[in-house]
């Protein structure tokens, strides 16, 4: 598998039929393949699932390339090693923590500790139209591989990128520069809003509100250790699509 492939994980809920969905129309985006994986105890047991993500992959984007993997290891563990070498990976949650409906409790939040390249969570309380413009969480001076993914999906898009940012911890000379970085005949341009926020809560409670107005929001998070209060609260209430991605 090389970094020029998408990796979607699924098992046949409502909610991963979602993250495949959004996984396959990236792929697309991007122009690269789509790899769909399944954590199971039993390989046979995968099959029909499996069969039935690229099905619906033909009908609705009969050109892109599928490959499909079914693995005897836990879900976490399973699309952390496949995001090493993994142009984004792609999976669902209910909101409250499940991630492709595989196990309960916080695993959206253990996978981001252990993920290894940009992940798309996808909420699955609602469908997504994937109308609106890139909304970048920033949040320190280390998370430029956030800026920079978050510049490289409004271009993609064509859409403008909105960067809200806290006043507490980013440096200021970061921003202008990651503006700068983003050439107008690329794109529509950058928005960057600052906010200053008394309480972590309240930053991010500002954030969530502002992801109704967007496509997707970016934000980073330090790697190896679980997601900070902000990003964390992006993937229980969110109102679109979560790309974390590591930083640091």
């Amino acid at each position: 598998m090389s970094l020029s492939t998408v990796v979607a994980g699924v098992d046949g809920s409502l909610v991963s039929v979602r993250a495949l969905d959004r996984a396959a129309r990236e792929a697309v985006r991007r122009g690269v393949p789509l790899r769909v994986m399944y954590a199971v105890p039993d390989h046979d047991a995968a099959e029909p699932v499996l069969a039935s993500a690229v099905s619906r992959v033909h009908r609705r984007h009969p050109g892109l390339p599928v490959t499909t993997l079914a693995v005897e290891t836990s879900a976490v563990e399973a699309l952390a090693s496949a995001s090493t070498d993994a142009a984004l990976t792609v999976v669902g949650t209910r909101g409250l923590g499940a991630v492709a409906g595989l196990v309960r409790g916080a695993v959206s939040a253990r996978l981001v500790a252990k993920a290894h390249g940009p992940l798309l969570v996808v909420r699955g309380d609602r469908p997504h139209d994937d109308i609106g413009d890139v909304l970048l969480a920033l949040e320190r001076d280390t998370d430029a591989e956030a800026a920079v993914q978050a510049m490289r999906e409004a271009a993609r898009r064509g859409v403008r990128l909105r960067v809200l940012r806290s006043h507490t911890r980013v440096e200021p000379a970061a921003v202008p520069r990651f503006t700068m970085a983003g050439p107008r005949d690329r794109g529509p341009g950058v928005e960057v809003e600052n906010r200053t926020h008394r309480t972590t809560a309240a930053q991010a409670q500002t954030l969530v509100e502002a992801t109704r107005r967007a496509a997707v929001v970016v934000a980073g998070s330090p790697r190896g250790v679980r997601p900070g209060p902000v990003v964390h609260a992006l993937l229980r209430r969110s109102h679109c699509p979560v790309i974390v991605v590591p930083c640091g």
